[in-house]
């Protein structure tokens, strides 16, 4: 057989025209996102001096790990590392754990108060008692000072929820589930051997949602923890920033408050990337499953 003929479609000036618009306009974009990031991490790594007089500009300038030493010379950092992962590996999983048994039932058809339930959820989004009453809650409860205070109060959130049972709904058909029946599978079985299979990618949009979340997260911890070997990351980096900062009518020295001064902005470099670095490993583990579970679960039923 005669293969046929390649032929390029010619593009017209317009078609080029908007091209390069959009081009020229994705690299601008590139750079926004792109130069800060490489600033933050350039400066950190520079010399206290380099970075106060602003002579970093993409690359090092007398490369140094003086504000990583400070940092990591801090004697609580390792335990703030060790909570803020116990904290994220925890609470992520009751987080799924409790969205997929929520958002399942809510996307059989043959439950009859869903649509009751979901308005008793959505009702939550939009009313809430606020921060006393959730602290007066949580000191009825004892979980003041306690890791669960920490992963109880996020265990469920009603966007996540209706993500997750929008998912269910628009990608797994009726007819898998009637054949699951036919075959004498029961709920739970369905949901634990079908149902949760092919459901990665919303299960890991919405982990990396509640992990940055509560790696991010600092308020929490600083209303309800007392303890400092309890402390998250969040909170033991802006003690390290607290500790930087410098009184200026305390300092009598120019030479000695000016390197004081620099190191104390070098600190916030540094700090950036420690609290940054360990969530952006995370992202191309779920990378592949993002867009997907974002596009799907995004559609509201």
């Amino acid at each position: 057989m005669q293969k046929a003929a390649y032929r390029k479609i010619r593009s017209s000036m317009g078609d080029k025209v908007f091209s390069w618009i959009v081009y020229g306009f994705l690299t601008l974009c590139l750079l926004a996102v792109a130069y800060p990031l490489l600033y933050v991490v350039s400066a950190s790594f520079s010399s206290p001096s380099a970075v106060a007089m602003g002579k970093v500009w993409i690359w090092p300038v007398k490369p140094t790990l003086l504000a990583y030493k400070t940092v990591f010379g801090y004697r609580n950092i390792i335990t703030g590392f060790r909570n803020s992962f116990a904290y994220m590996f925890v609470g992520t999983f009751l987080n799924l754990v409790f969205t997929v048994l929520a958002a399942y039932p809510l996307s059989r058809k043959e439950f009859a108060g869903r649509g009751v339930c979901t308005f008793i959820f959505a009702l939550t989004m939009y009313v809430g008692g606020g921060i006393v009453p959730t602290y007066m809650l949580i000191s009825k409860l004892k979980m003041l000072d306690t890791f669960w205070v920490m992963v109880v109060p996020g265990m469920v959130n009603v966007w996540h929820v209706i993500m997750c049972r929008t998912y269910f709904q628009t990608t797994l058909p009726d007819e898998l589930y009637e054949a699951a029946q036919i075959d004498g599978c029961t709920d739970f079985g369905y949901l634990i051997r079908i149902v949760l299979p092919l459901s990665a990618p919303i299960l890991a949009v919405l982990g990396l949602y509640t992990g940055v979340g509560i790696w991010n997260g600092y308020f929490n911890a600083m209303i309800y923890l007392s303890t400092p070997e309890k402390f998250p990351l969040q909170i033991t980096l802006r003690s390290i920033l607290m500790l930087g900062q410098v009184n200026v009518t305390q300092v009598e020295d120019a030479e000695a408050l000016q390197n004081m001064l620099a190191l104390s902005m070098l600190l916030k470099y540094a700090i950036i990337v420690v609290a940054s670095v360990p969530v952006m490993c995370l992202y191309p583990f779920v990378q592949k499953f993002f867009v997907k579970g974002v596009m799907i679960g995004s559609i509201k039923g």
